[in-house]
C-alpha cells in the first residue's frame, strides 16, 4: 500500500511538472515601465501582458490592424450612447477619413447626431436627484445632461424636413433618411461625412426615439408617408455578398448589433470582429452574447479572428482607434 500511495504521488507530481513546462511558451505578465520615457505604441504594447481586459484590448487593436491591412470591408455597429458621448467626434472621424465602409446604429444614434449639430450636451454626474432635473427641465443619459430645450431645436428641424423628403417620395428608407439628414448638417456630424463619402447608414429602428414621436404626428396631416425597411434591408444583404473579406467593430449591443451580425449569414460570417460591451451572457441576450455564440449561427466564422472585450467602450473605443485607424491615417 505504501509503495502505490508514493507511486500515485510521484506521478501526480511529474504530471504537475509537464504542465508547468507547457507555460514555457506563455507570455510573462508585465504591465508598462513608467520609468522609461514615454512612448505611447510601447504603453498600448504593454496592454497584452497585462492581463484581464487590457490584454482583450491589445487584442482588439491587433484584431482592428488585421481588418485593415487585410482589405476588409468594415461593418461599424454602435448604440445611440455613443452618441451621446463625446465618441460622436471619433465616429466622424471615421467617417471622414472613409475607413468604415457601412454604418448601423439605433433611432437615438441619428437623432443625437442632429441634435449636436444643432446644440450641445452637457456633462454632469450620475447622482444628482432625477426629481431635481425634472424640474429643471433637464434629462440625463447617465453622466450626460441634456436640457428638454434641445428635443424643440429638434422638432424645429425635423418638422420642415419631412415635409421635404415626403415631396420627394412618399415612401422613404432609414438609410435615405439618414442620408438627407447628413446633407443638411454641420461638419462635426458623423452623417454629415457619412453622406458626403457616400457611407450607407441603416438603422432599423428608427422610430424607437424622438424621432419616431415626430413621424407620428406627420403621419396625422399626411397619411400616405411611409418608412419602409425592407428595401434597406435587402440593399444590406446584396451589398454583403459582393464583399470578398468583411470585418465588424460593435460598440454596446442591441438592434444595432444583431442587424449587423445577421446579415452576414448569407456569405458564412464576418471574417474578422471585435465586441466592446459591459454587456454579459448570462441572460441570453444578444446583446452579451459572444463571439463564441455568434460563431454557432455563422454570424462570425470559426476561424475568424475576433475578441469580445467587457469594458466601457468610452475608454476602449479610443484606445482601439488610437492603435489602429488613426495610426492608418497618418
Amino acid at each position: 500500500m505504501v509503495e502505490k500511495h508514493y507511486g500515485t504521488r510521484y506521478e501526480e507530481k511529474q504530471r504537475h511538472m509537464r504542465r508547468t513546462a507547457s507555460l514555457e511558451n506563455h507570455p510573462v505578465v508585465k504591465g508598462f515601465d513608467f520609468s522609461k520615457e514615454f512612448d505611447f505604441d510601447e504603453f498600448l504594447k504593454a496592454y497584452s501582458t497585462t492581463g484581464f481586459q487590457a490584454s482583450n484590448l491589445a487584442k482588439a487593436v491587433d484584431v482592428a490592424n488585421e481588418m485593415i491591412n487585410g482589405k476588409a470591408t468594415i461593418f461599424f455597429s454602435f448604440t445611440g450612447n455613443a452618441v451621446s458621448s463625446g465618441l460622436r467626434d471619433i465616429i466622424a472621424f471615421l467617417a471622414k477619413s472613409k475607413m468604415v465602409s457601412v454604418i448601423i446604429t439605433t433611432a437615438s444614434g441619428i437623432e443625437e447626431d442632429v441634435i449636436k449639430s444643432l446644440s450641445d450636451f452637457r456633462l454632469g454626474d450620475f447622482d444628482v436627484p432625477g426629481r431635481n432635473l425634472f424640474e429643471y427641465g433637464v434629462g440625463r443619459i447617465g453622466n450626460i445632461f441634456v436640457p428638454n430645450d434641445r428635443y424643440l431645436h429638434f422638432e424645429k428641424f425635423i418638422t420642415p424636413f419631412l415635409e421635404e423628403i415626403y415631396s420627394m417620395k412618399e415612401v422613404v428608407t432609414p438609410s435615405l433618411i439618414a442620408r438627407e439628414l447628413g446633407l443638411k448638417l454641420k461638419e462635426d456630424s458623423y452623417l454629415y461625412w457619412a453622406a458626403k463619402n457616400n457611407i450607407p447608414v441603416y438603422c432599423p429602428g428608427i422610430m424607437d426615439g424622438s424621432f419616431g414621436d415626430l413621424v407620428y404626428f406627420f403621419k396625422q396631416r399626411k397619411p400616405s408617408f411611409q418608412i419602409e425597411v425592407a428595401d434597406d434591408h435587402k440593399k444590406l444583404i446584396d451589398f454583403v455578398l459582393q464583399q470578398e473579406k468583411t470585418g465588424l467593430i460593435v460598440l454596446g449591443g442591441g438592434i444595432a448589433k444583431h442587424y449587423a451580425l445577421n446579415a452576414q449569414i448569407f456569405r458564412d460570417g464576418f471574417d474578422y470582429a471585435v465586441y466592446l460591451t459591459t454587456a454579459e451572457e448570462f441572460d441570453g441576450s444578444d446583446s452579451g452574447g459572444s463571439v463564441e455564440e455568434a460563431k454557432t449561427w455563422a454570424k462570425i466564422k470559426i476561424g475568424a479572428s475576433s475578441v469580445k472585450v467587457k469594458a466601457d467602450f468610452t475608454i476602449t473605443f479610443p484606445l482601439l482607434v488610437a492603435g489602429s485607424f488613426a495610426k492608418k491615417k497618418k
